[in-house]
C-alpha cells in the first residue's frame, strides 16, 4: 500500500508516517519502481501500535521503543517494559490532578472573595484594591485583605 493509504488506515496524515519514518520510528519503506513508498501489514500494526501509544501520552522514544520490540520478538521486554512506563505516566497524571484540584480550591475561595469584598476603608499603604490584595494575599497563602478588615475591625 502507499504512504495515503497507511495513512488512512492508521487515522493519522501523510505527514506522520513521515516524520516517524524519518525519524527513524518507523522502518523505512521498501520503494516501488517509480519511487513510491511501499507499505504492508506489518507496518500498519507497528504504525497502529505506535499511535496508540502516543494516545496513552507515553513520551515518543518510549512508544517506538515498546512498538519496535513488539515487531522484532521482543514480547517479553516490552511486557516487562510497558507497565513500568504506565505507572510512571499514571503518578505524573495523579501529581498535575493534585497540582490542579490545589488550584482549583485557591480559585474558588479567591472568586468568593472577590464576589463579597469586605474592605471598607481605603488603605494608602497597600495594594491598589480588594482584587489585588486577595490576588496577592492568596498567592502568598494569606488573604492579606481579611486580615487587614479584621484589624480594622479591632
Amino acid at each position: 500500500m502507499r504512504i495515503g493509504e497507511l495513512a488512512q488506515a492508521v487515522g493519522v496524515s501523510t505527514d506522520t508516517v513521515r516524520f516517524y519514518e524519518r525519524s527513524g520510528w518507523l522502518p523505512r519503506a521498501s520503494r516501488r519502481d517509480n519511487a513510491y513508498r511501499d507499505y504492508g501489514d506489518a507496518d500498519v500494526e507497528h504504525l497502529r501500535l505506535l499511535i496508540d501509544l502516543r494516545r496513552l501520552d507515553l513520551p515518543l522514544e518510549d512508544a517506538a521503543r515498546i512498538a519496535g520490540w513488539c515487531h522484532s520478538g521482543h514480547c517479553a521486554d516490552s511486557t516487562a517494559e510497558l507497565p513500568r512506563l504506565i505507572s510512571e505516566r499514571r503518578a505524573e497524571i495523579a501529581e498535575r490532578i493534585a497540582g490542579l484540584l490545589a488550584l482549583d480550591v485557591r480559585l474558588a475561595g479567591l472568586v468568593g472573595h472577590l464576589e463579597h469584598p469586605r474592605r471598607t476603608l481605603a488603605v494608602l499603604d497597600g495594594p491598589c484594591c480588594d482584587t489585588a490584595d486577595a490576588v496577592i494575599g492568596s498567592a502568598e497563602g494569606a488573604c492579606a485583605c481579611c486580615s487587614s478588615t479584621q484589624a480594622i475591625a479591632d
